[in-house]
């Protein structure tokens, strides 16, 4: 069984982000933000999140935008272009046409967290893409990080 962990970092103190990482297990982050450079938050701005993960927790840290929506994609929903369930099927579309599910080596992600800003999954793509890959392989079993 492959444990696939979700967090978002936005409404939580570094201690608590760093805490249910240490917790859980956690071997590897991945950034699954377009921007990694934001400061939404003092901590995960990605070269301060590589180093904390690192020093804090001995947690490995990989930015990846081939798993991030679109800024395009990303702004019309924000600002009300579409919902979210129109969100939900261009995303999975979009993860569809760059071959995301054939570019996953499953037994790598095991104890692996898929990071973004939001505090909880439900409208967030971090949780798309984790019901995504379990929709294509097979043993997944998702854990969102929220308390």
């Amino acid at each position: 069984m492959v444990k696939l962990y979700t967090i978002g970092f936005t409404s939580k103190s570094a201690e608590t982000f760093f805490g249910l990482l240490q917790k859980n297990d956690v071997k590897k982050i991945i950034d699954t933000r377009i921007n990694n450079t934001s400061q939404l938050s003092g901590f995960a701005k990605g070269k301060d999140l590589s180093y904390f993960a690192k020093k804090v927790a001995n947690i490995s840290y990989v930015h990846d935008v081939g798993m991030a929506p679109t800024k395009e994609l990303l702004e019309t929903y924000r600002k009300g272009g579409m919902t979210w369930e129109g969100y939900e099927t261009a995303y999975l579309n979009l993860l569809d046409m760059r071959n995301v599910g054939k570019k996953i080596n499953i037994d790598s992600l095991h104890m692996n967290c898929l990071l973004c800003s939001e505090h909880t999954p439900e409208k967030c793509h971090r949780r798309l893409l984790a019901e995504y890959i379990k929709a294509k392989f097979n043993g997944v079993e998702i854990i969102h990080l929220v308390k």
